[in-house]
């Protein structure tokens, strides 16, 4: 059985107007954003580990972190930026164990 309760209508009954509520329920402004923040790189970021993970499921970031190791070693750095960048969006902690390696070896690497 529904239970439902409502409130006595008293003369204090607290309203909106349309255009407050509008703007009570307007998205809200991202302002923690880095200098230099792109949405559209962010968006399609988002959208490639999206379509990762309804391609692998829940291995999807161990799938991008397999491609970005890859293209690490092959020294294709734009590649390797780019499915560490899916890789961080599935599983944070597995893209920076990546990034530390990855830089532990370019440090290693005689000059």
């Amino acid at each position: 059985m529904t239970i439902r309760f409502a409130l006595a209508e008293g003369r204090l009954r607290p309203r909106l107007s349309r255009a407050g509520a509008r703007a009570a329920v307007s998205p809200p402004a991202n302002d923690n954003a880095p200098t230099g923040f792109d949405a559209g790189a962010e968006r399609a970021m988002l959208d490639a580990a999206l379509r990762q993970f309804s391609q692998h499921g829940i291995g999807a970031a161990a799938h991008a972190r397999h491609r970005a190791e890859k293209a690490f070693f092959a020294g294709d750095s734009e590649t390797y930026r780019w499915w560490l960048g899916v890789c961080r969006t599935l599983d944070r902690r597995m893209a920076n164990v990546v990034a530390n390696r990855a830089d532990a070896i370019a440090e290693a690497k005689p000059r």
